[in-house]
């Protein structure tokens, strides 16, 4: 009988380690997780990003003016390494994001397309303008967010949008 009860013991203890084993295995570690401001953050930078890439992905194809071409070019090689930093940021937070242009931006993408010459230039430029001011103030609010991945993040990049708002802005000037 006294042999049955250590058995069972060790059976209870065997069992109890594995339960523990088993749940460090499926990543029960939610300190990676990002808060709701953080994924609002990553939303939002996402679709910015993409929707730069996108319209001037239409200015390559559209434009002629050398000073557009070249912020066109700038913006598509600067935020698609941002999306992609970005990206990784989400999955190592194991975040579910949105990777998709809003309702507005789709919309100033589709009016962009349908204009040419300097009027389409004026909008393209205007619109990267508009939409830097806007990242700037996001940005600027992540860099004092809680996860220090995406502070970092926000705080290495906001240099870079703001180039790209100071380039606009002087583009801007010169077209009018």
């Amino acid at each position: 009988m006294k042999n049955l009860i250590y058995s069972f013991f060790w059976v209870i203890i065997i069992l109890l380690i594995q339960a523990c084993n088993d749940k460090h295995g499926k990543n029960y570690n939610t300190s990676a997780l990002v808060d709701t401001a953080g994924i609002s953050f990553i939303n939002n930078a996402l679709a910015g990003e993409l929707t730069e890439i996108k319209a001037s992905g239409l200015v390559i194809t559209k434009s002629s003016n050398q000073r557009v071409l070249s912020l066109a070019k700038m913006m598509i090689e600067d935020h698609t390494k941002a999306r992609e930093q970005l990206k990784k940021i989400a999955s190592d937070k194991q975040a579910t994001v949105e990777d998709t242009i809003d309702g507005p931006h789709q919309q100033m993408i589709s009016d962009l397309s349908k204009k040419s010459g300097i009027a389409f230039n004026k909008a393209y430029v205007q619109m990267m303008v508009n939409d830097h001011e806007q990242a700037v103030k996001l940005f600027t609010n992540a860099t004092q967010n809680d996860d220090l991945d995406i502070k970092n993040f926000a705080a290495k990049t906001l240099p870079t949008i703001q180039t790209h708002l100071d380039s606009a802005n002087a583009i801007l000037t010169a077209l009018k």
